[in-house]
Parts: structure tokens; C-alpha cells; sequence
């Protein structure tokens, strides 16, 4: 789960990462009491019986004593955060990217309204025939792109320092 920023309106999203199928939904604000009304959808979405995983970014939003208080009363929710800069690792990133460039990017909007209109357009038709994202890259990969990646980090580190 997690949220992206459309030109005007924060787009909080959840992947069920079986089926492809999506949760979607517009807000007109980023704050936690937006947050806690979509995990309230996710709630009523989701069979009681299951446990939800939600991947989220370290944003003030997801870690709000409001929702904290909230996760208390609902412990079949449970926040797995990303490291900085590590959206890549949460699939519905993926989905982020495919809406931007099949839709978004691609429209002509006149107004906000009509802009969420398209997003909420865009998910029903992408739940009518939901697929499944499927992670390709191989574990050795990633983990060779994080060292990789350590090794520029603390290279810039040191040169900055002297």
C-alpha cells in the first residue's frame, strides 16, 4: 500500500499482490485522517478472516498516534516500512507507474474532479481483469544492486567529508 501524488490529489492505493486486484482512492488531502479512512476501506475490503501486510514509506502520515491508535484496536494490520529511497521495493510502485504512464500522463484533464474521475475509471477497468505484478528480478540481483549502491553511497560520504 501506499500513496502517489496525482497532479492535485493524493492517491492511496493498496495491491493485493495474489490476484493484481487494487484498492484505490482519491483524497483531496495527505493527512492521517485521510490514511485512516482508507484503512477503514481496506478493512471492509479485505475477508476478516485475513491478515493485511501493508509495505509504506516512513511519511508523518503512517506513523500519526492517530493510526497508531488505530492499529491497536485492528491487530490483523501490520505496517512493514521501506528504507529511504526504496519505493522500488513495494509492487504497488509498479502500478503507480503503469497508471502514470497509461493514463495520467497521457490525458487531458480540465479539471480535478475530471482527473479523478479518469483514476477511478482506470481502476475499475484494471479490476474487471486484474493480474498479478510478477517480481522478475532475482534475489542475487537485488542484492548486488544494494551493494553496489552502498558502495557509491559511502564513497560520495567520504569524499564529501574531506
Amino acid at each position: 500500500m501506499t500513496t502517489s501524488g496525482t497532479a492535485l490529489r493524493p492517491l492511496f492505493a493498496a495491491l493485493d499482490v495474489l490476484t493484481g486486484k487494487m484498492i484505490g482512492k482519491c483524497f483531496t488531502r495527505h493527512r492521517h485522517d485521510e490514511f485512516l479512512r482508507f484503512l477503514r476501506t481496506i478493512d471492509t475490503s479485505v475477508p476478516r478472516g485475513l491478515q493485511v501486510h501493508l509495505i509504506v514509506d516512513n511519511y508523518a502520515t503512517h506513523t500519526h498516534p492517530g493510526v497508531k491508535a488505530w492499529l491497536d484496536k485492528h491487530p490483523r494490520f501490520h505496517l512493514h516500512f521501506t528504507p529511504t529511497s526504496s519505493s522500488w521495493l513495494n509492487l504497488v510502485e509498479r502500478w503507480f507507474a503503469a497508471i502514470t504512464d497509461k493514463m495520467i500522463r497521457r490525458g487531458v484533464f480540465p479539471s480535478v474532479g475530471d482527473l479523478v474521475q479518469a483514476i477511478e475509471e482506470y481502476l475499475r477497468v484494471h479490476n474487471n481483469d486484474p493480474k498479478p505484478f510478477v517480481w522478475t528480478a532475482t534475489t542475487d540481483s537485488i542484492l548486488a544492486k544494494v551493494r553496489r549502491g552502498r558502495v557509491t553511497l559511502e564513497r560520495t560520504a567520504t569524499e564529501t567529508a574531506h
